[in-house]
């Protein structure tokens, strides 16, 4: 991919998955009594499934629609998005991997500080974390192979006078990837990571565009793009494409 130089002065610095309309069961010809009545029986449904699993590969196929509409709910698969008045997936629903859905809950009220400070949604930081980190799984190390907690991909350039780590990364040249080996920043924790990144960002007249830009990810990722933040010529629509997701509006 990229990590451009940004050489900038140092100083050292969980959100819960969009929340889901109910399901909605269809009310019998008697009125409240009858609803009441199916909701009670699909909760009991659910509790025995959880209770009880699947052992004999034949609960989750005993389960009513209502039931297994709940049945994953409660095991995590539909996370976001709403459900239409049938109980059905609405399209947009998203089924985010529960290891990127950590991820985010881990630095949720980081981003919401780097974001404040920036002018932007909290998603559009989430989304340039879980870019460069490739969701939290590729961290850069220092010696020893101890986390730095760059999320950033922030180089450590003649300015820098903390810890460093160097590490393999990608660079294009005229179109062209090339494999280098770079010197990047290292931080005590992701605390200071995005503390950091929020200053690279304001202090750096080159992001000027990408700054007070609030929900508008193309925005935000283009004003990047344009400063030179990374070198690789797909950079925005990467970094567009993941935000967007994050905000609900995947394609």
């Amino acid at each position: 991919m990229r990590h451009v130089d940004l050489t900038t002065r140092a100083t050292a610095p969980t959100a819960a998955a969009s929340a889901t309309n109910a399901t909605r069961p269809t009310a019998s010809p008697g009125g409240g009594a009858g609803f009441g009545s199916l909701l009670n029986d699909v909760a009991s449904e659910v509790t025995a499934y959880i209770q009880h699993g699947d052992a004999d590969g034949g609960a989750a196929s005993a389960l009513s629609a209502e039931g297994a509409l709940l049945r994953a709910r409660a095991t995590g698969l539909i996370m976001d998005g709403a459900d239409n008045a049938d109980g059905v997936a609405a399209p947009n629903a998203v089924a985010r991997p529960p290891q990127q859905q950590a991820f985010l809950d881990s630095i949720a009220p980081w981003a919401r500080q780097a974001a404040a400070q920036l002018g932007v949604a909290p998603e559009l930081v989430q989304a340039h974390a879980a870019l460069e980190s490739g969701w939290g799984q590729r961290p850069l190390r220092v010696e020893g192979g101890a986390s730095s907690h760059n999320l950033f991909g922030i180089k450590a350039g003649p300015r820098w006078n903390g810890a460093t780590g160097d590490s393999t990364t990608t660079e294009y040249v005229n179109g062209a990837a090339l494999t280098t080996r770079e010197r990047f920043r290292a931080y005590p924790d992701a605390a200071s990571a995005f503390q950091d990144y929020a200053r690279v960002l304001l202090d750096n007249p080159r992001y000027r565009s990408a700054l007070n830009t609030g929900n508008d990810a193309q925005a935000f990722a283009q004003g990047l793009a344009r400063g030179g933040y990374a070198t690789d010529p797909d950079y925005a629509s990467k970094l567009a494409r993941i935000a967007g997701k994050l905000q609900g509006m995947a394609d």
